[in-house]
């Protein structure tokens, strides 16, 4: 079959390279991949496996050394067959910064900033919405749809917008502004909902009633997923197949570390690492903790949380479709969902800009304010190698920046 190009079109294709099924993440039932899906039966989302035995006859680590700096670099780990074009803006293989004067004050000296702000549409999003709508398109999807609180609206349009297909996105009032004018910038359509994401979302289920709108939402469709655990594989080639000791993770609706922990599963299954693995740590925002409240009092799902309020508007996700497979990694792991405050958040926001130069979003700045918590309590210590994933870039926040800093 014939490469596609990305303005060709829509086109049925076979089923993709190595990708064998999808599975359900709760109940383990298997579901074909060869058309457009969303969750399993039972509601629960449904997760890519592959022909693993397979991809290790066909990819090794040194081939990754001559392939484009992109996350497309593990294609054979990715949905998406050879005959299928990627639908790509050149996400992937991000900053792993050394945060060489943050951590000085608690005596650390191999502190790792993971900076997705350097994706195409400002954030991580971009790696999910490349991948999803590669296999939306080669579905034949007609039109796409989910709520956002921000960054997955923007990076939906614009990779909506590269594959010609409408993206029709629905956002809480009051999300920063630059989100909405990032989606219509590409083209998407926008409407503004009073509430939170999981109002969004109503909004968008009644708007799409009867239309042809196929449904991105975080862990609704397979895909998103499989683009976000490219950063596990990121991190095992760029610290050379020896993965950190600890991974503090912004969560809102937790596909990063899903993403990440399945990453490390079918590394290991490759024989590219060990069985060792990071403890993940789940950072939320105290106004809005619903994964943390669950970690602490044992539940193997989390409640939605009421009154969701913070400034760091990724974080502010009342409930978490894969909720139960957040807890189970960061339980797995030796790690735990911890909560910080808004004022914890833009102390945070400042001190990694003035001791790194970066620009980070409030989510990025939440995991430095965990991680001083960490610290302190002893869970996490000075000498370990630990990574902080920032997701998204700080310009998109501008407004939230508190007056007294803008000076």
């Amino acid at each position: 079959m014939r490469a596609h190009s990305l303005y060709a079109e829509p086109v049925t294709f076979g089923v993709s390279g190595f990708l064998s099924h999808l599975e359900c993440g709760r109940a383990g039932h298997t579901i074909s991949p060869e058309s457009l899906t969303n969750l399993c039966h039972c509601g629960s989302p449904l997760l890519a496996r592959y022909r693993l035995d397979e991809v290790r006859h066909s990819l090794t680590r040194e081939m990754l050394r001559a392939r484009p700096p992109t996350l497309w670099r593990y294609r054979e780990l990715l949905p998406a067959g050879p005959d299928e074009e990627p639908v790509t803006l050149g996400e992937g293989m991000t900053p792993l910064i050394p945060a060489l004067r943050l951590g000085v004050e608690f005596g650390m000296t191999d502190l790792w900033i993971k900076d997705e702000s350097a994706n195409p549409t400002g954030s991580f999003k971009a790696r999910g919405m490349s991948v999803a709508v590669t296999m939306a398109r080669a579905r034949a999807a007609k039109a796409l749809s989910l709520p956002s609180a921000g960054n997955a609206g923007s990076a939906a349009a614009a990779y909506g917008a590269r594959a010609g297909l409408p993206v029709h996105v629905f956002i809480p009032t009051d999300t920063p502004p630059l989100f909405a004018i990032q989606c219509r910038a590409f083209g998407a359509s926008v409407t503004l909902v009073d509430g939170v994401i999981t109002d969004a979302g109503r909004a968008m289920a009644l708007a799409g009633a009867g239309l042809d709108w196929f449904d991105l939402s975080t862990l609704k469709e397979p895909y998103r997923v499989e683009g976000k655990k490219t950063m596990g594989f990121e991190l095992a080639e760029q610290f050379e197949w020896k993965l950190p000791d600890a991974i503090l993770y912004p969560t809102g609706g937790g596909t990063g570390i899903v993403g990440m922990w399945k990453a490390f599963d079918e590394l290991e299954t490759l024989g590219w690492i060990g069985e060792a693995r990071p403890r993940l740590y789940s950072i939320q925002a105290a106004g809005c903790a619903p994964i943390v409240r669950a970690f602490e009092s044992g539940a193997s799902s989390a409640e939605p949380f009421p009154d969701p309020k913070t400034f760091a508007s990724g974080l502010r996700v009342p409930r978490a479709i894969g909720d139960f497979l957040i807890l189970d990694a960061v339980r797995k792991s030796g790690g735990i969902a911890l909560a910080v405050d808004d004022d914890a958040i833009h102390l945070a926001w400042r001190e990694i800009g003035r001791a790194e130069g970066l620009f980070v979003a409030p989510e990025g700045a939440a995991v430095w304010a965990g991680l001083k918590e960490l610290l302190g309590a002893g869970r996490v210590r000075p000498d370990e190698r630990v990574v902080l994933f920032n997701t998204g870039t700080g310009l998109t926040y501008a407004d939230s920046w508190a007056p007294g800093d803008r000076a």
